[in-house]
């Protein structure tokens, strides 16, 4: 579990090479709530790795017992997989010379876990959560995750029946009550789980699993199991989401008997530990970003890269799904007729300002639809750039296909998406290039490389490759090198579209979606829109 600290490599690997691996601390390990049960599987190499994209490991030799990790292929690559041992002492790095904390690795690991869930389970669809919470270090991950969802916009529920009476788990406990989230009681639970909830956390147990757990954790994994039994009576039951390892597995041979939890989604943590080559439920994430490249380079550890800033990533093939299953119920608030503004623009000005301040990723992008003589239709997503009374503008290369089209059929339409907020604008009506001027003055606001790169471009026309717009653009950079003002090229320039219609959705419940159309009529000699209900 894994982080950077401002130390030198050439030190920290230092440090590395003397850690002590003692059981002192372990922060994934959990007090003693097991009948213990002596074992000596345990490979006691460290960690291997566990590289991208397609996540390789490397073992001194494959298979060997002494080797620096086990190792398998899944689907296009390795992968990497801890034994209990390996995943200690990665912990006891981490919070030994490393010099990480209980508290930080949990609050990475509890957002890991909701970051995960809402990656597959909308809030909008599996809105009550139960995170089902032991009284080690995993249960403190689904305190945290409770929490996180919370704020994710999820319904949630604890059942924290053995309390860890310690600071740290006392303020997660306040700090959920704070927010009022219930906490259940083991006797509070209903018998049949699947009717009040939609996602269940197992956040039992985790890497340190030996043994038979313990009462109430016993009847509680049970609880789960039978779940499986509603599926197989074509009755929806709830997703279980394990965190780290499936309750009741054993670390590295799985599910032993084969009459475990069956998770819908395992989030493994730092890696994937030896019983994950067991999981075969539709969703495997890694979660957190712990790992120092000190540690990496060490071990000659990979990671899989995440995205963005995401603190979680899938491992292997998301799940073949049929696509006539994919849909979003959606949930809005009312759009009605005397809420709405009278002219169209400022209709459109308003959800646009709702669109920025949602911090939605380029709410100015739009999908401009045009068509020449021969009538067939095409479409590409361009950037507005402006919109007053006149019109949307948009500029582009006048020698494109969309020119062509344009200069053959004068009209076009625009449809703004806006998936965040559920709504979409579309607009239709004549276009007319803007006057030279309007484009002049665009163009020489433009970043100075945006402004080259309008010149390389003889858009929509088949190029040999890549680097010829490289060279181009290199060629370019030294021509204007000592110039100041770069003269914008006359086949470049804008476009307005006058608006002749507006049609305003927003997405609802049972697919009664909200259509609100805009279209002009003469009333007392003046222009004037009308506003009519669509269905949906």
């Amino acid at each position: 579990m894994r982080g950077v600290l401002g130390k030198s490599r050439k030190m920290i690997c230092s440090l590395l090479s003397q850690a002590p691996v003692s059981p002192a601390y372990y922060y994934r390990s959990s007090p003693s709530i097991y009948k213990p049960k002596p074992s000596n599987r345990f490979s006691w190499g460290f960690l291997a790795p566990i590289p991208s994209p397609a996540i390789r490991v490397f073992c001194s030799k494959p298979g060997e017992v002494g080797g620096l990790m086990a190792s398998s292929v899944q689907n296009q690559g390795s992968i990497s997989y801890l034994t209990q041992r390996e995943a200690a002492e990665v912990d006891e790095t981490l919070m030994g010379p490393l010099g990480f904390s209980v508290d930080q690795l949990m609050e990475l690991a509890g957002l890991s876990v909701a970051t995960s869930i809402n990656e597959v389970y909308k809030p909008s669809e599996y809105n009550r959560v139960l995170a089902i919470c032991g009284p080690g270090n995993n249960g403190g991950d689904g305190l945290v995750a409770a929490r996180h969802l919370y704020h994710f916009g999820y319904k949630p529920f604890v059942c924290y029946p053995k309390r860890t009476q310690k600071p740290l788990y006392s303020g997660l406990v306040t700090q959920l009550e704070s927010l009022s989230i219930p906490f259940l009681s083991v006797d509070e639970l209903p018998m049949d789980l699947s009717k009040d909830f939609d996602i269940l956390v197992d956040a039992m147990f985790g890497f340190s699993f030996h043994g038979a757990p313990r009462p109430p954790f016993d009847d509680l994994i049970k609880k789960l199991i039978n779940l499986h039994y509603y599926e197989q009576a074509q009755r929806k039951p709830p997703v279980i989401v394990s965190v780290d390892i499936p309750s009741g597995w054993h670390v590295e041979e799985g599910d032993v008997g084969g009459d475990g939890i069956k998770p819908d989604m395992l989030v493994s943590l730092t890696a994937p530990k030896l019983c994950a080559k067991k999981f075969s439920g539709p969703h495997h994430f890694l979660g957190g970003r712990f790992v120092p490249p000190a540690i990496a380079e060490k071990y000659k550890l990979q990671l899989p890269q995440y995205p963005g800033i995401s603190m979680c990533v899938r491992i292997g093939k998301p799940p073949q799904i049929d696509i006539s299953s994919l849909r979003e119920n959606y949930i809005s608030p009312e759009f009605l007729e005397e809420q709405v503004e009278a002219d169209p623009l400022d209709q459109f000005r308003k959800w646009f300002d709702d669109a920025m301040a949602a911090n939605l990723k380029e709410p100015n992008a739009m999908a401009l639809s045009t068509t020449g003589k021969d009538g067939k239709p095409s479409s590409r997503m361009v950037l507005l750039k402006g919109v007053d009374k006149d019109g949307f503008v948009w500029f582009t290369n006048y020698e494109s296909q969309k020119a062509r089209q344009l200069s053959e059929n004068p009209h076009a339409a625009l449809l703004f998406y806006w998936d965040g907020l559920n709504r979409q604008v579309r607009v239709e009506g004549s276009v007319e290039k803007v006057s030279d001027e309007e484009s002049e003055q665009y163009f020489h606001s433009r970043p100075r490389g945006s402004q080259l790169g309008a010149i390389v471009s003889k858009q929509s026309t088949v190029i040999p490759g890549r680097h010829v717009l490289h060279q181009q653009y290199k060629e370019l950079e030294e021509k204007y090198s000592k110039e100041s003002l770069i003269p914008k090229p006359k086949y470049w320039g804008g476009y307005r579209l006058k608006p002749e219609r507006f049609e305003f959705w927003q997405g609802q419940p049972s697919r009664l979606h909200d259509r609100l159309e805009y279209s002009p009529q003469e009333t007392d000699g003046k222009r004037v829109w009308k506003i009519v209900r669509l269905a949906p």
